[in-house]
């Protein structure tokens, strides 16, 4: 019985250091020597989001009057021109590279929201797209969702909820006017069926949020993050963030995040920002984008690092000096020309195109601490 309760730890002793090989293995790639550069990528128009498919073709979905997607099968080194997704309509955030089926989903409202929805499907890796049912249940006070305008969804990967898409929203009260701030709030939707049918999950705790982020963690929980859009709110000049442990369908545990700025500091509005996770195995490293100044415009968009799932965020890095807006963040997949790069579609001298910024956790490790934490020595780590 002790031999075999030996052979039993020393078993368990190797499924774990394999693991966490396999683990600092997924995150060499993000590292080496520092790597940045930017192409511009659009003239006109508004509203990013930035997704990786299953071949590992960098997505970047734009548009506020039509949507449009450009491509690129190099990791982001050349781009094909425009393709139509929607030739009117307005973008509505959440984009869906769904690592299982290969399919991608686009929202698009007819405009600004709340108004009508329709998704549209890809089944060749963003080259064609079409019109796709959808059905989505309202949330527990009746309301259903809104789709603008959020960061790209995701797949959840870890059970009991493997295989589930999962996009932030937003509830707009009966129209998006300054009186119905106070009564707006951010949620979630997501799906177990591909796409085709979503439930509404409980509204975020606090209200007066709107335009929100989420990625899941190691354990499985689900890490929310949300702009705030009432002037009138706490700390209305800071982030918000809350936690999932039940697949997306409620929310808990929210609080203000002192460490990163809503948009800029010359006033109190907000901006949608950029969420992604480097995609290892254990540890939590988060990147977030948002702009970094104290003027009353939008300008310097900047990126965040957190280490421990969105507790701390020790260090930035600003990626542009010029005026710009609302961002996406997506990290490369593994085995294919995106691995180890992170990808940022940002807005640009505001509202009147976007560049495309790409760079490794190298870079961003050269940045500017915060004081919020500790930063990990990653680099000695993962020679």
């Amino acid at each position: 019985m002790h031999r075999l309760r030996s052979f039993d730890l020393s078993l368990l002793t190797l499924m774990l250091l394999t693991i966490q090989t396999h683990a600092d293995e997924r995150l060499k790639p993000f590292l080496g020597a520092p790597a940045f550069d930017k192409k511009r990528l659009f003239d006109d128009q508004r509203y990013p989001n930035v997704v990786v498919s299953r071949r590992g073709t960098v997505l970047a979905v734009w548009g506020n009057s039509g949507v449009v997607v450009r491509r690129s099968e190099d990791g982001g080194q050349t781009w094909e021109a425009p393709i139509t997704i929607a030739e009117e309509g307005y973008h509505g955030g959440g984009t869906i590279a769904d690592p299982n089926t290969g399919d991608i989903l686009v929202f698009v409202e007819d405009r600004q929201p709340p108004a009508p929805l329709t998704l549209y499907r890809s089944q060749d890796d963003g080259q064609s797209w079409n019109a796709a049912p959808i059905t989505i249940q309202p949330d527990a006070q009746g309301n259903v969702p809104s789709m603008h305008m959020n960061e790209h969804g995701i797949t959840l990967t870890r059970p009991p909820h493997r295989g589930r898409l999962i996009r932030a929203s937003r509830f707009y009260a009966v129209r998006n006017g300054q009186e119905t701030w106070p009564e707006q709030y951010t949620n979630a939707i997501y799906s177990d069926d591909g796409g085709r049918t979503w439930q509404t999950s409980a509204p975020f705790p606090e209200k007066g949020t709107g335009e929100a982020a989420l990625v899941e963690l190691s354990d499985g929980s689900l890490y929310y993050n949300s702009r705030m859009h009432w002037p009138k709110g706490p700390k209305n000049r800071r982030r918000r963030d809350a936690s999932s442990v039940d697949g997306g369908a409620s929310w808990k545990n929210w609080r203000i995040i002192d460490a990163l700025p809503d948009g800029d500091q010359g006033r109190a509005y907000g901006c949608m920002g950029g969420l992604t996770r480097i995609p290892t195995t254990q540890q939590d490293i988060l990147i977030f984008s948002n702009l970094d100044t104290d003027a009353a415009h939008r300008e310097r968009v900047t990126v965040w690092a957190s280490f421990d799932g969105g507790d701390t965020w020790p260090i930035k890095r600003l990626v542009d000096p010029g005026r710009s807006g609302y961002s996406s963040l997506v990290a490369g997949r593994a085995n294919t020309s995106t691995e180890g790069w992170i990808y940022l579609h940002y807005e640009h001298d505001p509202f009147k195109g976007a560049h495309l910024a790409r760079f490794n956790l190298s870079w961003l490790l050269e940045g500017e601490l915060t004081g919020d934490g500790n930063v990990p020595d990653l680099q000695t780590a993962h020679p």
